[in-house]
C-alpha cells in the first residue's frame, strides 16, 4: 500500500493498493459517515466492478443507490449531469450524504461536478479505475462537463474526501486505454520530471505500474498544493492540452481519445518552441519517440488553422490571450502566454523547418 495526504482546503488521502476497490465501504467509513452513498458509474464499468463496490458499502452500514450513464466522452453534458441530480433528489440523498465516482475521467469529473453543486455541495470520493483517471484526473478537485463550443468549459474545484486507486482494475482496460493514460504520465516526466521519462523508455512491460501511479500523483499532489485554483504553477499540467482538446473538439470527441489528442499535443507543441529556440533542440524528437512506444500518435492531419480556431473557446483563454505550457528542457516546464491571433503563426514556425 502507498498513501499520500493532499493539504487543500478540503484535506484527503490518497491510498493505492491492489484490490482496495472491494473493500471501498470501510475506508469510506473511516473518512466519513453518510447514511445514503449515490454510485455514478458507466456502463463499462457497471458490468464489471458495481457488484463488489455495492456489496462493499452495504456492508458497510450504507444505503446504496446506483447511477449508470453510457460510457463515452458524449455523454459528458448537461443532459447527463440533469439526470444525475435527479437520481440523487429520488433517492433522497442530503448534505449529509455522499457520492462515489466509479469510473474513468469523464466519470469523475462529472460526478464531481455533480457533488460540487448538489445542495450546494456534498461529500464525494474517488475511485478511478482508468490509467489517466488514476495518474491524473482523480486528484487535485478539477470537475466539469463539455459544452458544444468547448471541452470542460463549465467546472468547479471541488476536492474529493478520499482517493481509493486500485491497479488491478487496469487488467480490465483495453490495450488503447492503457496508451491513452500513458500520455499523462508523459507529460509528467515532460513538465517535471527526466527521471521518470528516463524511466518510461523502458517500455510497458519493464515498468511497475504501481510506482508509476504513485510518482504521477506524487508530483500532481505537490502542484495542487502549491496552486489549488490553478492560477501559477499548477498551469503546467496542460502541456500539450490547448491543442489536444482542440483536437479532441474537431472530431467531436469521436476520432481521438484524449490521450492521444494529449500526446499529438505535446508534440507539436514542442516542435514550435523548439523552433522559436526556446526549447532544447532535440526534445520534440524525444518525446515523439516516447509516445510511439506507447503507439499513441505524434501527427494529425487537421490544419492548424482549425486548431487555432477550436482553441479560441479553450479555457486556458484570458481576454485575447491564451497560455500555453512549453519546454525548456526535458523535465522543465513554463507557462507562456501568446494572443490568440498569433497562436497559429506559432504553431506554423515549427512546420518552416
Amino acid at each position: 500500500m502507498k498513501k499520500l495526504k493532499v493539504n487543500t482546503g478540503r484535506k484527503y488521502d490518497i491510498i493505492i493498493d491492489r484490490g482496495i476497490i472491494d473493500h471501498c465501504g470501510e475506508y469510506i467509513k473511516s473518512v466519513s459517515s453518510p447514511t445514503r452513498v449515490a454510485v455514478i458509474t458507466d456502463s463499462n464499468v457497471h458490468a464489471l466492478y458495481s457488484q463488489g463496490v455495492i456489496a462493499s458499502l452495504k456492508q458497510s452500514g450504507f444505503i446504496v443507490s446506483e447511477f449508470v450513464f453510457k460510457a463515452g466522452e458524449t455523454s459528458k453534458n448537461f443532459r447527463t449531469i440533469e439526470a444525475m441530480y435527479s437520481h440523487l433528489a429520488d433517492n433522497n440523498v442530503t448534505r449529509k450524504d455522499m457520492i462515489l465516482a466509479l469510473g474513468g475521467g469523464v466519470t469523475g469529473d462529472m460526478a464531481g461536478f455533480v457533488a460540487a453543486t448538489y445542495l450546494r455541495g456534498i461529500e464525494f470520493i474517488q475511485v478511478p479505475t482508468s490509467l489517466l483517471a488514476q495518474v491524473d484526473s482523480s486528484v487535485g478537485g478539477k470537475t466539469g462537463y463539455d459544452i458544444k463550443q468547448g471541452k470542460n468549459l463549465v467546472g468547479a474545484f471541488w476536492q474529493p474526501s478520499l482517493v481509493l486507486i486500485d491497479p488491478d482494475t487496469l487488467n480490465t482496460l483495453p490495450q488503447r486505454y492503457i496508451n491513452d493514460g500513458m500520455a499523462e504520465v508523459i507529460k509528467y516526466g515532460c513538465i517535471k520530471s527526466l527521471g521518470l521519462f528516463r524511466l518510461l523508455k523502458k517500455g510497458m512491460d519493464q515498468l511497475d505500474i504501481e510506482n508509476i501511479i504513485f510518482r504521477c500523483v506524487y508530483i500532481k499532489r505537490d502542484i495542487v498544493q502549491n496552486d489549488e485554483k490553478e492560477s501559477g504553477e499548477r498551469k503546467l499540467l496542460n502541456f500539450g492540452h490547448t491543442i489536444g482538446h482542440a483536437l479532441e473538439k474537431i472530431y467531436e470527441y469521436k476520432k481521438l481519445s484524449h490521450g492521444e489528442a494529449v500526446a499529438i499535443g505535446m508534440v507539436m507543441m514542442s516542435r514550435a518552441s523548439e523552433a522559436e529556440g526556446v526549447s532544447s533542440k532535440g526534445t520534440a524528437a524525444k518525446i515523439a519517440e516516447l509516445c510511439r512506444t506507447y503507439n499513441l500518435p505524434t501527427y494529425d492531419e487537421a490544419s492548424l488553422r482549425d486548431i487555432a480556431f477550436a482553441s479560441q473557446s479553450d479555457k486556458k483563454t484570458s481576454g485575447r490571450d491564451i497560455d500555453i505550457v512549453i519546454l525548456n528542457s526535458i523535465g522543465k516546464a513554463r507557462v507562456k502566454k501568446i494572443s490568440q491571433r498569433d497562436f497559429q503563426h506559432y504553431l506554423e514556425t515549427a512546420e518552416e523547418q
